[in-house]
Formats: structure tokens, sequence, C-alpha cells
């Protein structure tokens, strides 16, 4: 940030290497993230994979028995990875091109690229960690902003989803 300020954004070849940097590093979180789907996509591990679903904070019902596939817990995983890249690019769209803020412009090129390099479905399958401890399905949500609105882990321990099982909520397997 204390770098960010020292730029000098009024040249406009500086503000334009800036606004390639930007883009280019999108584009390339754009690749990692299909990349990784295409080698989820040539896997397809069909494991069965069960889980209890917290349920939203306030909210006096119990959570929800979620029964699904490795496959398709990493394409929904990749989705809103993918989903939250596309607004954080909206989002920095807005800010730079509405309200003419550029300091943003070096820190969003740098943090987001670090971020999908960082990510599970990441180090599993690109740089092929094993799928234990922390890199175990479901996986663990990140401390973040939103992170104390929500009610808690997904639960995938046996006594959890039995209990959910016999309490009859959800359950389905998701196609």
């Amino acid at each position: 940030m204390q770098i960010a300020k020292k730029i000098p954004f009024e040249d406009p070849m500086v503000l334009n290497a800036c606004r390639a940097a930007y883009v280019i590093s999108n584009l390339i979180i754009l690749g990692i993230s299909l990349y990784t789907k295409s080698i989820v996509d040539k896997k397809k591990d069909m494991t069965t994979l069960k889980y209890v679903e917290p349920a939203p904070m306030g909210s006096t019902e119990e959570g929800k028995l979620v029964t699904t596939t490795v496959h398709a817990y990493d394409i929904g995983q990749l989705k809103n990875q993918m989903r939250s890249q596309m607004m954080g690019v909206a989002m920095m769209a807005v800010m730079h091109l509405y309200f003419k803020y550029t300091n943003p412009l070096i820190i969003q090129s740098i943090i987001p690229l670090k971020g999908a390099l960082e990510a599970n479905l990441t180090k599993i399958h690109l740089f092929g960690q094993p799928a234990a401890g922390d890199l175990k399905r479901p996986f663990k949500q990140a401390a973040g902003f939103m992170s104390a609105l929500q009610s808690g882990p997904a639960q995938s321990d046996k006594k959890a989803i039995e209990a959910a099982e016999r309490a009859g909520r959800g359950g389905v397997k998701e196609e």
C-alpha cells in the first residue's frame, strides 16, 4: 500500500502499465481456474461425499445433509472461486473507471493471484498435494469479512452425518 502511494499515476504510461498488469493478472487467474477445471473434469472422481451444511445464522433450523460427489463438489468450489473473482473485477472496474481510484490496481494485481495459487483446489489438482488434513473435503472456510455472519464450518464427521440422516434433513444426491 505504501509503495502504491508513491507510484506516479498521473503519468499515462505508468497508469497504462498498471492497468495492463491488472488485466494480465486476471487472465492468469482465469487460466489457472480453467486449467484446474479441465483437470477436475479429466479425473471425474465420482466418490460420494457427505457433509452437513450449516444452517444460516439466525435460523432456528438445523444444518442440511448434502450428499454429492467429489467431482461435483470441486466444480461447485471452482464456480464459487470464479464468481468471487468476477465480482472483484466488477468492483475494481467501478472504482477505477467511475470513481477514478487508481491505487488498488497494484494491490489487486497481486493479492488475488496469490489467492488463486494458494486455493485448495489448486494445491490438490495443480500441485499434486494429497487431499488430507486442511485439504480434506469439505474445505474449511477461510476466516474473512463474511465469516462472522455464517454459523460455522461444514461438518463431515460420522456422528453429524448420521444425526442429519435420522432427522431427514436433505440427503438427496446432487448430480
